[in-house]
């Protein structure tokens, strides 16, 4: 069943279990494979190395790390990226910034299960994984690099370090828009949202659920 209940409310299944599983695993190696990259980064945040027992360590971890948030993000992304197509009611969403930072919902046009604002993320997302994970593999010389041009190293870093800083921004905005749009933590933390949220924030979506 798709709509549960509890004393005061009927509750919406938002996120399975399995979804939750993978989502909080990923944000977990997300901030592993972030803070050991901005250790190696620039000079200025290396005690982050201390976090992980050091500058060797830390090079040893950080590709490993890696590569296990992208796949366990391409598991996440496998899961969702049927819900994230840009429909035209999304692009007429997008083309009313104000309505949507106003908090003017009711003024935009309904929002299926995500937004177009969660979409748009979520592809800016998977554009920077595919960078991270294509250009990763030219920097890490102990298996991959031998007898790449040096151009060709130096233009992976630099790929490399905008696709993470691009990564990153767009996971603050996440995480900020999680803690704006109240009762969305809820629903990745236990899996079920309250009807009157789900008919406010997605009434297409919404509607979707009580059907079944």
């Amino acid at each position: 069943m798709a709509v549960l209940m509890d004393e005061q409310n009927e509750l919406i299944v938002r996120h399975p279990l399995r979804e939750r599983v993978v989502h909080w695993s990923v944000a977990i190696l997300f901030f592993l494979a972030g803070l050991s990259g901005l250790a190696l980064f620039t000079p200025h945040l290396f005690f982050l190395s201390t976090l992980f027992g050091g500058g060797p360590w830390t090079r040893i971890l950080h590709p490993w790390l890696g590569l296990a948030m992208f796949a366990l993000f391409a598991a996440l992304a496998a899961l969702e990226w049927r819900h994230n197509y840009l429909t035209p009611d999304d692009r007429q969403w997008l083309r009313q910034p104000g309505d949507s930072f106003s908090g003017r919902e009711r003024r935009l046009p309904e929002a299926g299960r995500y937004n177009a604002g969660q979409k748009v993320l979520f592809w800016v997302m998977v554009a920077c994984m595919a960078l991270l994970l294509l250009s990763g593999p030219a920097i890490w010389y102990q298996y991959f690099a031998w007898g790449l041009p040096v151009w060709l190293r130096r233009l992976a870093a630099a790929v490399h370090a905008i696709a993470a800083f691009v990564l990153i921004e767009g996971i603050i905005v996440h995480i900020y828009a999680s803690v704006w749009v109240r009762g969305s933590i809820r629903g990745m933390m236990r899996g079920v949202v309250p009807s009157t949220w789900a008919r406010y924030h997605h009434p297409a979506w919404y509607r979707e659920m009580t059907r079944q």
